[in-house]
C-alpha cells in the first residue's frame, strides 16, 4: 500500500487534486488555439478516453472563446495555458477556467501578480506553478550553472513566493525536465520543501515509444513513493495517447484499480497460436471496459490456466483451438477463430 504524501487539497472545477483525492490524469489539447469547434471535438474524445482534467493554449486574448467554447461543452474541468500576459489569465478566468497555469514571476510587476491572485481568490481557481529546465530564471541559473534540480525547485518555489505574498495557496506545482533523472531530484526538492500538490510530467519526453518509457520510470518511480497528485504523459503522439498511458501508469503502480489489467505470457516454442495479435486485440477490447478485473491471455495451452491462475478469466491458445477458463479451471474449450468473442461474452458476466 503506497502512503501518499500529504499536501494541500485544491479544487479544480468538479475534482480535486492533493490530500485525499485519487491521482488525476491530464492532456492538452493541440488544435489551433483558435479553432474552438476542433478544440471541443478533441476535448470530448479526451474525455471519453478517461481524461479528468484538459488544459489548452490561451496565447492571446482572442483565444479566450476556445476556452469559453469547451467549458460549454464538457463536463471536465478546463485549465488555462498561459505565459507572460496577466490580462489573458484575467479575461480566462472571467470565461470560467477551472485553473491558470502561469508563472507570477513571468507576467511583469506586483500589481499584475495581485491582480491574478485576487481576481483567482475571488472565483475559487487556483493556479499551477509551471517551471521546465527551459524556463528557470537568469538568476537562478548564475548561481548553479545550469538548470540543475536545485535550480528548478528554487524557481519553483520563487514563483511560490511572489503568489504567497498575496495571501494566494491554491497553488498546484510542475518542475518538469526532459532529463528524468533531473525531474525526478527536482521533484523530491520541491515535496520537501512545501506542501501543495504536485503535477508530475516529463517534459519533451518524445516520441510515443520512448516517451511512454521515460514517462513510467520518471512519473511512475515517484508515484510508487508517494509523491505527485496529478499527471501528464507528455507525447508526440495523439493526445488520447497520453491519456491511456497515464492511466497505464496508475495501473502499474497500483493507483488505479478500476478497470481490467491484462497479463499476457512473453510466448515461447510451445506457442501454436498468434499470441501477440490476439493479446493487442484484447488490450483493445478491454480499454472501455470498467470493471476492476484479471484477465489473462496465456499462449500455451497445457501452463497457461495454471500460470494465470490468480486471474478471474483468461484465455489459452493450443493448435488451431483455445480454452477459455475462471481462476484457473477450464469452462469451455472453442475454436480459435471464438476465443475473444467467448472471453468477451465471460467478462460481460462478470
Amino acid at each position: 500500500m503506497i502512503k501518499r504524501r500529504e499536501t494541500k487539497k485544491v479544487k479544480v472545477g468538479n475534482i480535486f487534486i492533493g490530500g485525499d483525492s485519487p491521482v488525476s490524469v491530464q492532456s492538452m489539447l493541440n488544435a489551433p488555439a483558435h479553432d474552438a469547434k476542433e478544440n471541443v471535438s478533441q476535448a470530448k474524445r479526451l474525455e471519453k478516453a478517461g481524461c479528468e482534467i484538459i488544459r489548452a493554449a490561451v496565447p492571446d486574448l482572442e483565444a479566450v472563446r476556445t476556452i469559453a467554447a469547451l467549458k460549454e461543452n464538457v463536463s471536465i474541468p478546463v485549465v488555462a495555458d498561459i505565459h507572460f500576459n496577466y490580462k489573458i489569465a484575467l479575461e480566462c478566468v472571467a470565461a470560467g477556467v477551472d485553473k491558470v497555469r502561469i508563472n507570477p514571476g513571468n507576467i511583469g510587476a506586483d500589481e499584475n501578480v495581485r491582480a491574478v491572485a485576487q481576481k483567482c481568490r475571488e472565483n475559487g481557481v487556483p493556479i499551477r506553478i509551471g517551471v521546465n529546465s527551459g524556463s528557470v530564471e537568469k538568476h537562478i541559473l548564475e548561481k548553479y550553472g545550469a538548470p540543475t534540480a536545485r535550480a528548478m525547485a528554487d524557481s519553483a518555489m520563487y514563483h511560490v513566493s511572489l503568489l504567497e505574498k498575496f495571501d494566494f495557496d491554491d497553488i498546484v506545482i510542475s518542475i518538469k525536465s526532459s532529463s528524468v533523472q533531473t525531474m525526478i531530484e527536482a521533484y523530491e526538492l520541491v515535496a520537501a520543501m512545501c506542501p501543495y500538490p504536485l503535477h508530475l510530467g516529463v517534459t519533451e519526453a518524445g516520441t510515443q515509444r520512448m516517451g511512454m518509457l521515460k514517462s513510467a520510470v520518471g512519473i511512475g518511480s515517484l508515484l510508487t513513493r508517494g509523491i505527485g497528485d496529478t499527471i501528464r504523459v507528455s507525447l508526440t503522439a495523439d493526445p488520447e495517447e497520453e491519456v491511456y498511458a497515464g492511466l497505464d501508469i496508475l495501473k502499474a503502480a497500483g493507483l488505479r484499480n478500476d478497470t481490467p489489467t491484462l497479463i499476457s505470457c512473453p510466448t515461447c516454442g510451445r506457442t501454436r497460436i498468434d499470441l501477440i495479435s490476439l493479446a493487442n486485440e484484447v488490450e483493445e477490447k478491454l480499454r472501455f471496459v470498467k470493471k476492476p478485473i484479471k484477465v489473462a491471455v496465456m499462449g500455451c495451452a497445457v501452463n497457461g490456466p495454471g500460470e494465470a491462475r490468480e486471474a478471474d478469466v483468461g484465455i489459452a491458445g493450443g493448435d488451431g483451438c483455445g480454452l477459455v477458463f475462471k481462476h484457473g479451471e477450464i469452462i469451455k474449450k472453442v475454436s480459435e477463430e471464438r476465443l475473444i468473442d467467448e472471453l468477451m461474452k465471460e467478462i460481460e458476466e462478470l
